[in-house]
């Protein structure tokens, strides 16, 4: 196990595991306190678009991707309440207009079209340096924000109705943090694809909620239970050479599930003693 370190890209995986864990344990479990669970795989499918238009101008795929998403995640903070049509039918709209326009722009480019499995599921194991100085910034950038907004986010994931009595500029949390989410979306498709990456943002989330309701806890271990998906899920896609993205939620689940078994039976246990 140890000799397959000797790999650039296998080190440059377990980097990457590593930064993922944070990022996603950390917006992950503001989606999931906030409940924008269904938003942000509006983003994410939305993303696609920026995938297919960065083929078509030739620029980075995850460069177009991000900056896509950003601009769907601002306009969906932005109609949602300034027009009358509902949040779910507006959600539902940005996810298939991403997706079909991604699926125009990667059929008009020239030449053979391309494959479009590594941004769909996502492959660990083709990480680049690129990729990893890409989830470095924004890792980075988003203890950066958490660290200084954490009181005003907080207010904000619970009740922002409260946020506003504090005279805290809610709308501008809500922007922040929405773009927030799309580029932590966008920057992590190469390790889990556009299809899986919001089970990284939710599954060790709701792990960490078996042990704690406590925001600033369940962070911490949000990055544990992601960290093991993550480097479990590297090693096996890489022995029985299946994609990442699906070996690294599989995991994900399988934890969740053995944490959520045990605490069942621990319970009953409490419950038949005298």
């Amino acid at each position: 196990m140890l000799e397959l370190l000797s790999y650039k890209f296998f080190v440059h995986a377990v980097f990457a595991a590593l930064l993922t864990s944070v990022t996603c344990g950390i917006v992950g479990t503001y989606i999931v306190s906030k409940r924008i669970v269904f938003i942000s795989g509006g983003i994410s499918h939305a993303s696609f678009g920026g995938v297919g238009i960065g083929y078509f101008l030739g620029i980075n795929p995850i460069i177009g991707a991000a900056v896509f998403s950003v601009l769907s995640a601002l306009g969906l903070q932005a109609l949602s309440h300034n027009t009358e049509i509902r949040e779910d039918s507006l959600i539902g709209m940005t996810w298939s207009f991403g997706m079909a326009l991604g699926i125009i722009f990667v059929y008009l480019t020239p030449g053979y079209a391309a494959n479009l499995m590594s941004y769909l599921f996502g492959n660990i194991l083709t990480v680049t340096t690129f990729d990893l100085w890409l989830m470095v910034g924004l890792g980075m950038l988003v203890v950066v924000i958490f660290s200084l907004m954490f009181k005003e986010i907080l207010f904000v994931a619970f009740d922002s109705e409260f946020a506003r009595a504090q005279g805290i500029s809610v709308n501008l949390i809500n922007y922040t943090l929405s773009a927030l989410v799309a580029l932590t979306i966008v920057i992590n498709i190469r390790v889990v694809g556009i299809i899986l990456v919001l089970s990284l943002l939710t599954i060790p989330q709701a792990t960490a909620n078996l042990f704690t309701k406590r925001f600033r806890i369940m962070i911490f271990y949000s990055i544990g239970f992601g960290l093991i998906a993550s480097v479990a899920g590297l090693f096996i896609s890489y022995y029985l050479n299946i994609p990442s993205g699906a070996a690294i939620i599989f995991v994900a689940i399988i934890v969740f599930a053995v944490f959520k078994i045990a605490r069942g039976i621990l319970a009953k246990l409490k419950k038949k003693r005298p």
